[in-house]
């Protein structure tokens, strides 16, 4: 048995499948990033799918994409909690922008490939290695246009009176917005970034009003021009995404790409599904 697993800093997918590439289960735990949890923290969300806890002994093969793995340090930590916890199997821990590759981009081509979700990132693939010239230091200074930064921004909008009125009402139904509790969820609990992204989904209901347009579009140019645009050949090559602010955000994204005459490639939610034609070719 082949587990595939495609993490975010929010969610984590899981899928596993036999020798034919047969399905035999899915399911999905809490993400699973090594920058933000330590080991014991990994292990009890895992322990909370019961599928993946009666099956730990029958994995063969555990292949792992996941947000926080883009250094040595955090790939050996992770694969050393895994190997523990999945005794029979081989791990392989990569970086959550590997699985965007491998859903994306068809094989040999070149593609400039990236993450808009909880968090965000940008590589360069040639057809056979990835390259990443802007080392990601995580959402505190970093994440342009994910949805952490929009979630940060919103808040920060409505705690000074920038926000129109008309939203502000809607934003106090939608969310509790009291000091105290803000301050818990970002200082004292698990996972603030994944915290702060949930504020997104109020920036997509309302990508139509101008007050949000305007913080959307900011953070697509801050993207193209901070990551996409470090590449020469941006405009050479398609770019494709993975996440669910690009997913979700797309037409926005071809907006801004027609701005600076660069070729939107392939948009997904998740690139799960794609992970598994993959292995089944590449086994």
């Amino acid at each position: 048995m082949r587990l595939l697993v495609d993490s975010g800093s929010t969610k984590a997918d899981w899928i596993a499948i036999d020798e034919d590439g047969k399905v035999m289960f899915t399911t999905q735990t809490l993400g699973l990033n090594p920058e933000i949890l330590d080991g014991d923290e990994i292990i009890e969300r895992i322990n909370d799918r019961f599928d993946i806890l009666q099956n730990k002994d029958k994995a063969t093969h555990l292949f792992f994409y996941g947000a926080g793995c883009g250094t040595d340090r955090m790939k050996i930590n992770l694969s050393r909690v895994f190997q523990e916890y999945f005794s029979n199997a081989i791990i392989s821990v990569n970086e959550d922008t590997y699985a965007a590759v491998y859903a994306t981009t068809p094989k040999g081509e070149e593609a400039i490939v990236s993450i808009l979700g909880t968090g965000s990132n940008c590589s360069y693939f040639d057809g056979k290695t990835l390259h990443q010239k802007v080392q990601s230091l995580g959402y505190i200074v970093m994440d342009d246009c994910s949805g952490n930064v929009f979630g940060k921004e919103l808040i920060r909008k409505y705690y000074f009176n920038k926000m129109p009125k008309e939203l502000a009402v809607e934003f106090e139904k939608e969310y509790n917005l009291d000091p105290d509790y803000i301050k818990n969820k970002l200082y004292k609990e698990p996972n603030p970034n994944a915290y702060l992204a949930t504020f997104a989904k109020f920036l997509i209901q309302n990508k139509d009003h101008e007050f949000c347009k305007k913080i959307i579009f900011k953070g697509m140019k801050s993207f193209v021009k901070n990551y996409i645009r470090q590449y020469d050949n941006c405009k050479e090559v398609p770019v494709h995404f993975v996440g669910s602010i690009a997913f979700y955000l797309k037409d926005e994204l071809q907006i801004t790409f027609d701005k600076y005459q660069m070729k939107l490639g392939n948009v997904l939610r998740r690139p799960i599904d794609g992970l598994i034609a993959y292995h089944i070719k590449n086994k």
